[in-house]
């Protein structure tokens, strides 16, 4: 059955698989950035108090996309951070690549198998890792969804509204460009709900300003050579583009490369999505334009405070929203830098926007 499943997977048809059995059916299927069971990651104590001693022998299992994108590794640092923080022991693997599905399945299998007390993944697609979902519920260890892709019937998701990503930077431009301007978006890999979101985001925000075009939305796979070559093509199509808007920060790396290359550098505007610090050096340094970071070691502490509060048998709403910001080179200094106390900053954030 398990090499069935597995072939199921790389066939892209595993949703159709698991759609009837009673466990996907046991809830709705989950839309994270509209899913009113929610809470903001700032009312955690307040609302459910401090978090109950664990007891000893506590074991996280975390399964990640992929450690080659720094995202991912900083997710992993924010787990094993409030983990230490209060004596719990955590396991952090990830599959080769961004495109390994069926590795990131065997690594999430392997974690139920040899028992841990909750589950943390970050799935490849919304469906790769659905065949773990009953057997993480049949061993009684609750399953956390963090970020990027969703799991239709995962029971509690952590993670920013990936819509907003692309709320925000097209509201850049309606901003600081009034007299509007072709645009272009590089997208992340196809259906998975996070490059979906953000590219829907933008899209139909700036769609609103009608002195605004989107010239062209292609997918760039989360690879920054892609998207490199991606952009290329679109800046020769379109040599009075004022802008992209890519689906993460190593995209919008390539696409900053493109822009050099075609000496348009300060006359085309590069955002990406994530907050990775190579992100935060160019924006420094003048090239890229800006990112919204969704601070991912803030959000593994969240993730992982979330889980084990789910152990203790707190119940929880389904979605625990965490921050987000458009960063730039004029707001850059307030989120990152020494001295800089980030849950502090966001912490503020969170109180204003209340």
């Amino acid at each position: 059955m398990q090499t069935f499943i597995k072939a199921a997977i790389a066939a892209g048809v595993v949703a159709s698989l698991w759609a009837g059995t009673s466990f996907a059916q046991s809830l709705a299927p989950l839309n994270s950035d509209t899913e009113k069971d929610r809470i903001d990651w700032s009312q955690l104590e307040a609302k459910f108090g401090a978090l109950p001693k664990m007891p000893s022998g506590t074991r996280v299992g975390g399964v990640s996309k992929t450690l080659t994108n720094e995202y991912w590794r900083s997710l992993g640092d924010g787990y094993k951070s409030f983990a230490d923080k209060v004596g719990v022991s955590v396991a952090y693997q990830a599959a080769q690549s961004e495109g390994d599905q069926l590795g990131q399945l065997t690594i999430a299998e392997g974690m139920v198998t040899t028992g841990v007390n909750a589950l943390l993944v970050s799935p490849q697609t919304d469906a790769n890792l659905e065949p773990v979902m009953e057997q993480a519920q049949e061993a009684k260890i609750p399953v956390v969804n963090v970020n990027d892709a969703v799991i239709p019937s995962v029971e509690h998701y952590v993670g920013n509204v990936q819509r907003d990503n692309g709320v925000r930077v097209a509201k850049w431009f309606i901003e600081k460009y009034p007299n509007g301007g072709k645009v272009a978006i590089i997208e992340g890999q196809a259906g998975v709900y996070a490059a979906v979101q953000r590219t829907t985001g933008f899209k139909a925000t700036i769609s609103e300003d009608k002195k605004f075009q989107v010239v062209a939305s292609v997918p760039g796979n989360w690879d920054r050579q892609q998207s490199y070559d991606a952009a290329t093509n679109i800046l020769q199509q379109h040599p009075d583009l004022i802008g992209f808007y890519c689906n993460n920060d190593g995209m919008a790396l390539g696409v900053v490369e493109a822009v050099k290359s075609a000496n348009l550098l300060g006359k085309v505007a590069v955002f990406g999505t994530d907050g990775i610090s190579d992100a935060y050096k160019s924006i420094a340094a003048g090239e890229l334009t800006g990112t919204v970071d969704s601070f991912p070691v803030l959000t593994g502490e969240v993730a992982m405070e979330t889980a084990l509060r789910l152990v203790a048998g707190e119940k929880l709403p389904r979605v625990v929203a965490t921050p987000q910001a458009l960063i730039t080179k004029d707001n850059l200094s307030k989120y990152k830098g020494d001295g800089v106390d980030i849950r502090a900053v966001l912490m503020k954030d969170a109180a204003a926007a209340q």
